[in-house]
């Protein structure tokens, strides 16, 4: 029996803390923290200018593929032309290029005067079966109608609508698949909304023939008053709480959400020199703490950019082509015109990752956004800093190796709060504990030390 998600989600699916001017962006990029850090993680794509909005959902599912489908509310009746199968290796370039991120500093002479470290960036250069007469009376009399039935790429998709929800639960039930407890009540809410269900699952002798090993993005375009995404299906069966990353790209500025606080996730903090080995744990505890600091409620803030540059870069920037296929459509040549051609490089294209930890308990309800005019950056970016090893004497160098342990103990306190690791850990980790210079601490750094 197919395994029915109910989501796009479950499926496919502080010293600069506001930092805003580029020039505040420097240091040599040294590594990145991806989405597979996460359990359960799935990834959303949502282009959108105007109530025009392309959608990219992309497939989490492990197991048998013919186990695999999907169920998506959508706002109306798709076309065949509004559904598409995506490029995955896209999706994980806006992935890597927007990842949060750990660069490098490296202290001067300071008995040398000099300006700011000059900025060193990355290369930039570079077939379903029509129904029988009898399935369509069973269809009407439980008041659901496949209003739409195609294959595109690897997939069998339907379009239903349904009069009411106990109806459609028991369609589903009938035609295989396994509907989990409690899902007519969220169902009802979306019918009652007059929405749709895009119903997807894979059509094993078209995968056999693409020669594809993998489930491709699943990509829809439709036009809506709403900019929102539903994930209250995606709780409804789930096994704990799922991760979903959501990469908005829009015209204006930043996307955030409006029935949810949108919070920046601490940035720009210097952290100890031993955290580049350890980067994906640092990253994954540091948002684990933030999430219960926001009561298990928030939803993060992870990048916000420009698309046509980066400082430092994760990975290059996308190409217009590349955006395009993510559903940017309105991109436009230099005469004006969007079609023919080769496009030009990324143009009004602002990138913002939102990352979310969610459940049915914490997330009762679907994720409404909405579009800012801020178009300030923003990326979750941690600092390396080593420090000058010379041996220049002068008064401004034994001020610095004065004042190395007091750093080196506010970058173990930083870390500590940031992820909840042990302090004395840190500190053993650092060889704190075995430096004889410094040990005295100021009073008031009693007061609140861990």
């Amino acid at each position: 029996m197919n395994h029915i998600v109910l989501s796009l989600f479950s499926v496919v699916m502080s010293l600069f803390l506001w930092g805003t001017n580029a020039s505040a962006f420097c240091g040599f990029y040294v590594g990145k923290a991806d989405t597979k850090l996460f359990n359960k993680a799935s990834e959303v794509v949502i282009a959108r200018h105007d109530n025009k909005t392309v959608i990219t959902m992309a497939n989490d599912f492990k197991g048998e593929v013919k186990e695999f489908a999907m169920v998506v509310p959508v706002p109306t009746v798709l076309d065949q032309d509004q559904i598409h199968i995506g490029d995955a290796a896209v999706l994980k370039h806006l992935a890597d290029y927007s990842a949060p991120r750990l660069v490098e500093y490296f202290d001067e002479n300071p008995c040398v005067r000099y300006e700011l470290m000059e900025r060193r960036s990355l290369d930039m250069a570079k077939n379903m079966a029509p129904a029988s007469a009898s399935a369509r009376e069973r269809d009407t009399a439980l008041g659901v109608t496949v209003e739409a039935q195609y294959t595109i790429g690897e997939y069998d998709i339907l379009i239903l609508s349904a009069k009411e929800s106990h109806g459609l639960e028991t369609w589903l039930a009938e035609n295989g698949y396994k509907i989990p407890h409690g899902a007519s009540t969220v169902l009802h809410s979306y019918l009652k909304q007059d929405m749709k269900f895009f119903v997807a699952k894979v059509n094993l002798t078209e995968q056999s023939k693409l020669g594809f090993t993998h489930l491709r993005p699943i990509q829809i375009a439709f036009e809506s008053p709403k900019f929102m995404l539903p994930i209250r299906l995606g709780t409804i069966n789930a096994d704990g709480a799922q991760e979903l990353f959501i990469y908005t790209l829009t015209k204006q500025g930043r996307v955030e959400t409006t029935n949810y606080r949108t919070v920046r996730l601490p940035a720009a903090q210097e952290v100890p020199l031993y955290v580049k080995d350890k980067f994906g744990d640092f990253y994954r505890d540091l948002f684990t703490q933030q999430v219960k600091r926001e009561h298990e409620r928030g939803v993060f803030l992870e990048y916000a950019w420009d698309m046509t540059w980066c400082d430092p870069c994760a990975a290059n920037p996308l190409s217009a082509e590349e955006l395009k296929n993510l559903g940017v459509f309105w991109q436009e040549r230099p005469n004006g015109k969007q079609r023919g051609g080769t496009m030009p490089q990324a143009q009004n294209v602002f990138l913002t990752r939102l990352h979310v930890r969610y459940d049915a308990a914490h997330f009762p309800e679907d994720l409404m956004f909405q579009e800012t005019s801020d178009r300030n950056n923003f990326q979750a970016r941690y600092i390396l800093r080593h420090a000058w090893t010379g041996t220049d004497e002068c008064p401004a160098a034994t001020a610095y190796r004065q004042q190395l342990r007091e750093r080196y103990e506010h970058e173990a306190q930083t870390l500590a709060n940031l992820t909840g690791w042990n302090i004395g850990a840190i500190r053993n980790a650092m060889n704190l504990a075995s430096s004889p210079e410094g040990t005295v601490r100021k009073w008031y750094q009693h007061l609140w030390a861990n």
